[in-house]
Formats: structure tokens, C-alpha cells, sequence
């Protein structure tokens, strides 16, 4: 492997990205249940909710703000590394990643400010509202982000300027909702919210394990496998919706990722694969005749990896793995959530036991899963940036392999330690349990309309809890 520029700039990207989606893929889906817990405490006066709310929004203060600087430094790459993408396709993308900051990032900014530090400023009904605008803010990031990945993955309402060869658009609306964005979209905010849920269910867990359990930490169990419960078998409605798309328009990604060597009109589905010495490189063991179930819309013969051409096709063990990895943690995740609910049913689930050392590591799996569905759908585009039209290797800037491998070695020791620094933070904030959580002055506190016993505590309550977590 010649480890030259282009390899070493695709290693940069991927290991910025890798590190920034986590926080995106976890803040969507904990403002949402942020937003949950303030309604039902306002809906229901109950202490519970507040309690819940007041430990998570530092844990969401701080993963957003992990966010944001990761994503800083991802968007300099498009100057630096990828200086010829950004110029060939900059009147298209260009609209889409600003329409995000003048939509989302600054709807999200300004209302942060008043869920973090408008508590004796506000209401709680406005306080409420701005919970939600917040919610909404990471929501409408994720829209406008996918819409332009989508694009690069199937873009359509372009046309390529014949003397510069740079893109410009000709329908937006075309542009924005291109043919697999629908399908992503919903995949990616199904991924965010059972992720959120995942890691609120292994710390639930872990409190009851260590002997924390309070009536917040029953109730964040609760609703966590039930929202597993629910979520996951969309999730697999939403993959498979996915995948649909994804043979329609990039058969040789399809082709990769399900192995397929020969075409033939009834395909078969890889569970394991193995390097061989044949024409394509390697042998499977397969359940054969999915195809029809799995892509029933398919006509005529389905392509595979033989009948492209040399360069056009992506590399196949990584997102042939990937997506395996992807499936079995979304499995697992499905597994523990429908177990959860059952013990619930049965009235164990405040038992620690099996269920819960289980639990804990599934925190992770949510993470998992996004990385390597990324990983797949990302990987499986190569060799092209935009699919079909321009190829990585062309939007590469003028840069040596030196000056990429050196900002990448700095990129790795510098996230190594703050980013993971920050990780062990949030986690040890979210499974130190309740009983640690101080209520605020009494002076300070405000009651919820129609609650006996609806309090907020003031902003220096909630950064000095942050500080003072441990």
C-alpha cells in the first residue's frame, strides 16, 4: 500500500469524521429527550423529569460543544485537502452547507443559551420552547449535512459547466431532496435517536449495578428500552429502505457489500467471506435466493463485482465487514431493548442481573453501528466523491504526503487526548447517578404551573455541577 497523498488525505477525512459524527449522532437524539423530559414535567409537575433533565443537559452542554470544534476542523479540510472538490463543486454544496449554519447552527446557538442559562430568566413555558428549538436545531443540521452527502452519493439537478468542468445547479429542489436522501435521512435520525437511547439505558444499568438506583434512573431505564423497543424494527425497515435506494443507483457498492462475484438473475446473501485464489478474490459461505426479498424491484440480471469495470469498484472487505458489523449491533441493540421492555413487563427490571452487565457494554453499540454504516456508505462510493461524475483521485489539492501526514499525526495526538478526555467526562457524569445531583437554593427556585413540586435551578447550579461532576 503506497501511502502517498491521496491515501493519507482520505485517512485524515476519515479519521476527523470518524471522531465528529459520534457527537452529532448522540446530542440529536439527547436533545430530543431533553425535550421530552421538560414537557412531561411541565404536563405532570413530577420532580422525576426535572431531575432527569438537570443530569443530562450538562452531558448534552458538553457533547455539543465537542461538536462544534470537531466539525470546525473537518469543514478546513475542504480548503486544504480537498482544495479541487471544493472548487468543482462548490456552487452546489456550497448553499447546502451554509443554508445548515443559517437554518440550524444558529437557531441551535441561540437558544442554547437560554436552556443553559435562562432558567431564573425565563418562564419554564419559554424555557420549554427553547428546549425544543434546540431539539429542532439538531434536526434541521442533519438535514441539510445528509442532503449534501446525499448528493454526492446520487446526484441529481446539475449540470457540469463544459469549459471549467465545475457543477452548478439547475433544479434545487432536485438538488436537496436527490434520490437517496429521503432513505438516509431517516436512517441517520432513527441511528441518532437509538443511540441517545443506548447510552441512557447502559447508564441506567450501570447505576443499578453499583447500587445508585433512584426513581430517576428507573424512569431513564424505562423509557430508554422502550424507545429501542420501538425504534429498531423501523431502523430495519429504514436499512432496508436504504439498501433499496443504494441498488438502484450504486449496483456496485450493493455488489461489495453482499459479495456478489458472478451476475446472475437470483443472488444470494454472504454471511461470511474469506480471501481465495479465483477471479474475484474471494470464497463465501451464502443463504442463496435473497434477492428477490431483498431487492423485489430488480429487473433482469443483478451485476456483480466481475462485470464492472477495472477501478470501479469499492474496496470490498472493509465495507463488506462494515456492514456486517452495522447489522449485528443494530441486532443486539434490538435484542436488549425488547428484553428491557419485557423485564419491565415482568416487573424485574429494577433487578440487576444479567439484563444490566449486558446493558452497559450495549452503551456502545449505537456508536458502533453509526461508524461502520458510515463507513459503508462512504467506502462503498469510492472511487468517486460525486458518484459517477468526479473521481477522488481528481479532487485532490496540490499537497505532498508529508505536510498530509504530519497535520494527521497532530490531528491524532490532539483528539486522543482531548476528545477522549471528554468521553470519560461525559460518562462518568452519566453514571455517577442521582444521588449526587445537588437541588438548587431555595431561593432560587421556581415552580411549574400546576406542580407542587416544580423546581429549576439556576445557571450557576448547572455549569457548577458540570464542574464540579466527577
Amino acid at each position: 500500500m503506497d501511502f502517498d497523498a491521496l491515501l493519507l488525505s482520505r485517512l485524515q477525512f476519515a479519521f476527523v469524521v470518524a471522531f465528529h459524527i459520534l457527537f452529532p449522532a448522540f446530542t440529536i437524539g439527547l436533545a430530543a429527550f431533553l425535550a421530552v423530559c421538560e414537557g412531561l414535567w411541565l404536563k405532570t409537575g413530577r420532580e422525576v423529569f426535572k431531575r432527569l433533565y438537570l443530569h443530562w443537559v450538562k452531558i448534552f452542554a458538553l457533547a455539543f460543544a465537542m461538536g462544534v470544534v470537531s466539525g470546525v476542523v473537518m469543514s478546513y479540510q475542504f480548503g486544504t485537502n480537498w482544495s479541487v472538490f471544493a472548487d468543482k463543486t462548490g456552487s452546489v454544496l456550497g448553499p447546502l452547507l451554509g443554508y445548515e449554519v443559517l437554518t440550524a447552527f444558529f437557531l441551535e446557538a441561540t437558544f442554547l443559551g437560554v436552556m443553559l442559562f435562562g432558567w431564573n430568566k425565563v418562564g419554564p413555558g419559554l424555557h420549554f420552547v427553547a428546549t425544543c428549538a434546540v431539539a429542532v436545531g439538531t434536526s434541521i443540521s442533519a438535514f441539510w449535512i445528509l442532503s449534501a452527502n446525499s448528493w454526492m452519493q446520487t446526484p441529481a439537478g446539475f449540470a457540469i459547466d463544459a469549459v471549467t468542468g465545475n457543477f452548478y445547479a439547475t433544479d434545487w429542489v432536485a438538488v436537496v431532496f436527490n434520490p437517496s436522501f429521503p432513505s438516509r435521512y431517516v436512517h441517520m435520525m432513527l441511528a441518532a435517536f437509538a443511540t441517545t437511547a443506548s447510552v441512557i439505558l447502559a447508564a441506567g444499568a450501570w447505576q443499578m449495578l453499583r447500587d445508585r438506583a433512584s426513581e430517576p434512573t428507573r424512569w431513564q431505564t424505562r423509557m430508554a428500552a422502550g424507545t429501542l423497543a420501538v425504534l429498531m424494527p423501523l431502523q430495519i425497515l429504514a436499512g432496508h429502505w436504504s439498501g433499496e435506494v443504494a441498488y438502484e443507483h450504486q449496483p456496485a457498492k450493493i455488489a461489495a457489500i453482499e459479495a456478489w462475484c458472478d451476475s446472475a438473475a437470483v443472488q444470494g446473501t454472504a454471511i461470511v467471506a474469506w480471501p481465495a485464489d479465483n477471479e474475484c478474490g474471494f470464497e463465501t459461505l451464502e443463504l442463496p435466493g435473497t434477492s428477490p426479498f431483498l431487492f423485489p424491484g430488480a429487473e433482469g440480471e443483478l451485476k456483480g463485482l466481475k462485470d464492472f469495470g477495472e477501478g470501479e469498484t469499492p474496496p470490498i472487505w472493509m465495507i463488506f465487514w462494515s456492514f456486517r458489523i452495522m447489522v449485528g449491533a443494530g441486532l443486539v441493540m434490538l435484542v436488549i431493548g425488547y428484553w428491557g421492555v419485557w423485564k419491565w413487563w415482568r416487573g424485574s427490571l429494577d433487578r440487576p442481573g444479567l439484563f444490566h452487565w449486558l446493558a452497559v457494554p450495549s452503551g456502545t453499540l449505537g456508536f458502533i453501528a453509526v461508524l461502520t454504516g458510515w463507513i459503508t456508505a462512504e467506502v462503498g462510493r469510492q472511487p468517486w466523491t460525486v458518484y459517477g461524475h468526479l473521481l477522488t483521485a481528481d479532487s485532490l489539492a496540490p499537497v505532498s504526503a508529508g505536510e498530509v501526514a504530519t497535520s494527521l499525526l497532530v490531528f491524532m495526538l490532539v483528539y486522543a487526548i482531548v476528545f477522549t478526555a471528554g468521553a470519560i467526562y461525559m460518562a462518568r457524569i452519566a453514571t455517577r447517578g442521582f444521588g449526587d445531583d445537588r437541588s438548587p437554593p431555595a431561593g432560587e427556585r421556581r415552580r411549574a404551573p400546576g406542580s407542587p413540586l416544580g423546581s429549576v435551578g439556576d445557571p450557576a447550579q448547572l455549569t457548577g455541577d458540570i464542574a464540579a461532576a466527577e
